[in-house]
Protein backbone atom coordinates (compact mmCIF):
# COMPACT_ATOMS: atom_id res chain seq x y z
CA UNK A 1 0.00 0.00 0.00
CA UNK A 2 1.37 3.30 -0.95
CA UNK A 3 1.76 6.28 1.38
CA UNK A 4 -0.92 9.31 0.54
CA UNK A 5 1.25 12.62 -0.28
CA UNK A 6 1.28 15.18 2.41
CA UNK A 7 1.04 18.74 1.11
CA UNK A 8 1.62 21.59 3.55
CA UNK A 9 -1.13 24.17 4.56
CA UNK A 10 -2.23 26.43 1.15
CA UNK A 11 0.30 24.75 -0.51
CA UNK A 12 -1.41 21.55 -2.62
CA UNK A 13 -1.30 21.34 -5.84
CA UNK A 14 -4.70 22.21 -8.59
CA UNK A 15 -6.68 19.25 -9.22
CA UNK A 16 -7.01 18.50 -5.08
CA UNK A 17 -9.57 19.44 -3.07
CA UNK A 18 -11.48 18.78 0.67
CA UNK A 19 -15.12 17.69 1.28
CA UNK A 20 -16.13 20.87 2.04
CA UNK A 21 -15.24 22.60 -0.93
CA UNK A 22 -16.17 20.14 -3.39
CA UNK A 23 -19.81 20.34 -2.07
CA UNK A 24 -19.31 24.31 -2.19
CA UNK A 25 -19.16 23.57 -6.13
CA UNK A 26 -21.67 20.92 -5.99
CA UNK A 27 -19.84 17.83 -6.58
CA UNK A 28 -19.29 14.81 -3.95
CA UNK A 29 -16.39 12.06 -3.68
CA UNK A 30 -18.42 9.60 -5.40
CA UNK A 31 -16.76 6.60 -3.83
CA UNK A 32 -13.28 7.51 -4.62
CA UNK A 33 -10.01 6.69 -2.03
CA UNK A 34 -8.79 9.56 -0.20
CA UNK A 35 -6.06 11.52 -2.72
CA UNK A 36 -3.81 12.98 -0.66
CA UNK A 37 -3.63 15.09 3.24
CA UNK A 38 -3.29 18.19 4.16
CA UNK A 39 -1.40 19.11 6.92
CA UNK A 40 -1.37 22.02 9.07
CA UNK A 41 1.27 22.60 12.13
CA UNK A 42 0.01 23.25 15.35
CA UNK A 43 2.35 23.90 18.20
CA UNK A 44 0.63 21.99 21.14
CA UNK A 45 -1.72 18.88 19.94
CA UNK A 46 0.06 17.88 16.61
CA UNK A 47 -0.50 18.67 13.04
CA UNK A 48 -3.99 18.79 11.97
CA UNK A 49 -4.97 16.88 8.94
CA UNK A 50 -7.52 17.24 6.16
CA UNK A 51 -8.34 14.67 3.57
CA UNK A 52 -7.76 15.82 -0.44
CA UNK A 53 -9.82 14.06 -3.18
CA UNK A 54 -9.42 14.04 -6.73
CA UNK A 55 -11.62 16.64 -8.72
CA UNK A 56 -11.59 15.35 -11.61
CA UNK A 57 -13.14 12.27 -10.08
CA UNK A 58 -16.01 13.62 -8.42
CA UNK A 59 -19.18 13.39 -8.96
CA UNK A 60 -22.07 16.04 -8.94
CA UNK A 61 -24.05 16.04 -5.27
CA UNK A 62 -27.34 13.96 -5.83
CA UNK A 63 -30.87 16.32 -6.16
CA UNK A 64 -32.85 16.46 -3.35
CA UNK A 65 -36.31 14.53 -3.62
CA UNK A 66 -39.45 15.02 -2.27
CA UNK A 67 -39.07 11.57 -0.10
CA UNK A 68 -35.54 12.79 1.20
CA UNK A 69 -36.65 16.13 2.21
CA UNK A 70 -39.76 14.79 4.15
CA UNK A 71 -37.52 11.98 5.40
CA UNK A 72 -35.20 14.84 6.58
CA UNK A 73 -38.25 16.57 8.24
CA UNK A 74 -39.11 13.55 10.29
CA UNK A 75 -35.94 13.00 11.86
CA UNK A 76 -35.32 16.74 12.78
CA UNK A 77 -38.68 16.65 14.22
CA UNK A 78 -37.65 13.48 16.24
CA UNK A 79 -35.17 15.34 17.26
CA UNK A 80 -36.65 18.09 18.53
CA UNK A 81 -39.67 16.21 20.07
CA UNK A 82 -39.19 16.15 23.86
CA UNK A 83 -40.05 12.46 24.82
CA UNK A 84 -41.25 13.11 28.34
CA UNK A 85 -43.68 15.60 27.20
CA UNK A 86 -44.03 15.06 23.53
CA UNK A 87 -43.83 18.64 22.56
CA UNK A 88 -42.05 20.10 19.86
CA UNK A 89 -39.24 21.77 22.36
CA UNK A 90 -38.40 24.52 19.13
CA UNK A 91 -34.44 22.97 19.13
CA UNK A 92 -32.93 19.88 19.20
CA UNK A 93 -32.79 18.15 23.11
CA UNK A 94 -29.58 17.76 24.29
CA UNK A 95 -28.96 14.44 24.46
CA UNK A 96 -26.71 15.49 28.08
CA UNK A 97 -30.40 16.10 29.17
CA UNK A 98 -32.56 13.36 27.26
CA UNK A 99 -35.59 15.49 27.88
CA UNK A 100 -36.66 19.39 27.11
CA UNK A 101 -34.98 22.22 29.55
CA UNK A 102 -38.77 22.49 31.34
CA UNK A 103 -38.86 18.48 31.56
CA UNK A 104 -35.25 18.09 32.99
CA UNK A 105 -35.32 20.36 35.45
CA UNK A 106 -39.56 20.30 37.21
CA UNK A 107 -38.08 22.60 40.04
CA UNK A 108 -40.87 24.74 41.54
CA UNK A 109 -41.40 27.91 38.85
CA UNK A 110 -43.99 30.32 40.06
CA UNK A 111 -46.62 31.89 37.56
CA UNK A 112 -44.98 35.38 37.65
CA UNK A 113 -41.37 33.88 36.93
CA UNK A 114 -39.88 35.11 40.22
CA UNK A 115 -38.36 31.55 42.46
Amino acid sequence: MAALPVFRWRLAPDGYATRRQLRARGLRPGGQPVAAQLERPRRRRGPLVAYLYRIDLARPVRPMTPGRRAALDAAMRARRTCPGCRRDAGYVIPASLGTCVPCADPGPHGSDGST
